[in-house]
């Protein structure tokens, strides 16, 4: 994953535009700060309503279990589905977990292949790779230039052996959103079963799981202003039933798929950030619209050699990767330390590794090192983007000056030409 940037923040004596507070955060598609309003919805269970929802003999244990029980209904709703439908998780990364390790357990009978793609978030991609050290197969499908995946491609992988495909409903890095009704009816007509981790899609543009053709879908309470430390896993029950073998023993519960005491606080509040969502996301999502193409506006206007990474027709809204070329990234990031963004770059112990991600879409490393991804949410403001984009739009500039690529380009040198001596 990209690291987020942002935490060492210096101070200017300039006075700040009103409404605007530092350190500014526009790292969503990392995480979401709680809406005021989730945690009025869970106070009362972090309080009084402090019940097992599993205890059936007394109030205490009824109480958990009806705020249990009202979330499940409405995360149902949000995305087309019904109540016994849903499954708790801790999160996505178990819900993508469960779903693929308990499908390939499940449906190891029938055959042993897989299908992902190689842009997925590594929740999915380590858990392909732990099943192939167990004999499954895996494709990994490449992705276009724009960050789609060519259909043609995922109908070529499909096989006699095939049970699942799992491909993302929107990326995490570039926003990319995939032809998902599509890979459903595909996969449905060659009785295939279809998840998509769902994280960054579900609450931010709508998400249908019939419509859509999806089997199994994850989702996160903490990417959509709920909770950290819960997340779901819808199952479809009928056309196809779906059967998941559990990955975490002891006690049956969620129907059997997974067990252990329910986060009945977490759960709450991720059933009333649904809601919210719910309410709000056309609206939101064109006011978010607006501030991402008046930000890219705003970059392309003042700087050259300046490029959007993804296609921007299926887009998340409050997405925007772009890259800053002849720039060094790391020293772009410095010069923005009081804004948090996430860079085109992967920190790792030892080397700083330009995302996999990026280098999927065939950007090279220079490139992708000077990538930024602005992850706008609900409460990012037009002031703040103006902070921005201005404050990153001087630093690319003074950045450049000191650039001596960028002089040899400017200057009409093709840079692939060149020869350069070694050391």
């Amino acid at each position: 994953m990209s690291e987020t940037l942002g935490m060492n923040v210096t101070r200017t004596n300039e006075p700040l535009p009103e409404g605007v507070k530092l350190p500014i955060y526009m790292d969503n598609h990392a995480t979401t700060p709680l809406d005021p309003r989730v945690l009025e919805a869970m106070m009362p269970y972090l309080t009084g309503i402090f019940g097992n929802a599993a205890s059936r003999n007394h109030s205490f244990g009824w109480d958990a279990e009806s705020g249990v029980e009202k979330a499940r209904e409405q995360i149902a709703k949000l995305i087309g589905a019904s109540a016994k439908e849903i499954i708790f998780t801790s999160g996505a990364t178990e819900s993508n977990n469960l779903a693929i390790k308990g499908i390939a357990e499940m449906y190891r009978e029938r055959g042993n292949h897989i299908i992902t793609q190689v842009t997925e978030h590594k929740a999915v991609l380590d858990t392909c790779k732990k099943l192939e050290k167990n004999g499954y197969r895996v494709t990994y499908l490449p992705v276009q230039a724009d960050g789609l995946i060519d259909l043609e491609d995922l109908k070529r992988a499909m096989d006699k052996e095939t049970i699942l495909v799992s491909i993302m409903y929107a990326n995490n890095e570039i926003g990319v959103v995939q032809p998902i009704k599509e890979i459903g009816e595909l996969c449905h007509a060659n009785n295939v079963l279809f998840h998509t981790d769902a994280v960054q899609a579900v609450g931010k543009i709508p998400v249908n799981v019939i419509a859509d053709n999806i089997d199994v879908l994850s989702l996160s309470g903490h990417k959509l202003y709920g909770p950290k430390g819960v997340g779901a896993l819808y199952v479809r029950r009928r056309n196809p039933r779906v059967q998941i073998t559990e990955q975490i023993n002891g006690g049956g519960h969620e129907r059997g798929m997974r067990s252990g005491t329910l986060n009945v606080p977490g759960i709450v509040g991720l059933g009333a950030a649904c809601e919210l969502c719910m309410n709000e996301m056309a609206t939101e999502a064109a006011r978010e619209i607006e501030l991402r193409d008046y930000m890219r506006a705003k970059f392309e206007k003042a700087l050259d050699y300046v490029h959007v990474n993804g296609n921007m027709d299926h887009h998340l809204p409050g997405n925007l990767n772009m890259s800053f070329v002849y720039v060094e990234g790391e020293s772009l990031l410095m010069g923005i330390n009081d804004i948090a963004v996430s860079s085109g770059s992967a920190c790792t112990s030892a080397t700083l590794e330009p995302s996999y991600v990026l280098k999927a879409l065939g950007l090279g490393d220079d490139v992708a090192h000077s990538s930024i991804r602005f992850g706008l949410g609900r409460f990012n403001t037009r002031a703040e983007v103006d902070y921005v984009s201005d404050k990153l739009i001087d630093v690319v500039q003074k950045l450049r000056e000191l650039s001596p690529l960028y002089e040899m380009v400017k200057e009409g040198i093709d840079l692939t030409k060149i020869e350069w001596a070694a050391h």
